[in-house]
């Protein structure tokens, strides 16, 4: 797992040699305006899973313009996804909570 030093938080994104760099399934960084649709979404689940890092978007050391609008864009979106994590984990816990008393309701009439 690509982590960063001396933690075991996985970094998604990252900055090295002026370019922008995304953590693929092989856990093998790709250059981020390579990043597809499934690479996204894989991201997007890590995220609200799991504890998550990435480098802080800097127009100063991303020199490749392709990777400086790409990685923007990603670093903004996944970074208001982190932020609303919670809520996205309580919105999941309300939906299911009704089901799961019901549910525990009928369990406990049954007679075996």
């Amino acid at each position: 797992m690509h982590t960063k030093e001396g933690s075991d938080v996985m970094k998604l994104l990252k900055i090295e040699n002026d370019q922008g760099f995304f953590l693929g399934v092989g856990e093998e960084y790709h250059p981020i305006d390579q990043v597809k649709k499934e690479d996204l979404l894989r991201m997007v689940e890590l995220i609200l899973a799991e504890d998550v890092d990435m480098d802080e978007y800097d127009e100063q050391k991303v020199k490749h313009q392709a990777h400086q609008v790409v990685y923007k864009s990603i670093y903004r979106n996944f970074q208001l996804l982190k932020g609303r994590r919670q809520e996205f984990t309580d919105e999941s816990e309300r939906l299911y909570l009704a089901d799961y008393e019901k549910y525990k309701e009928d369990a406990s009439q049954r007679v075996f």
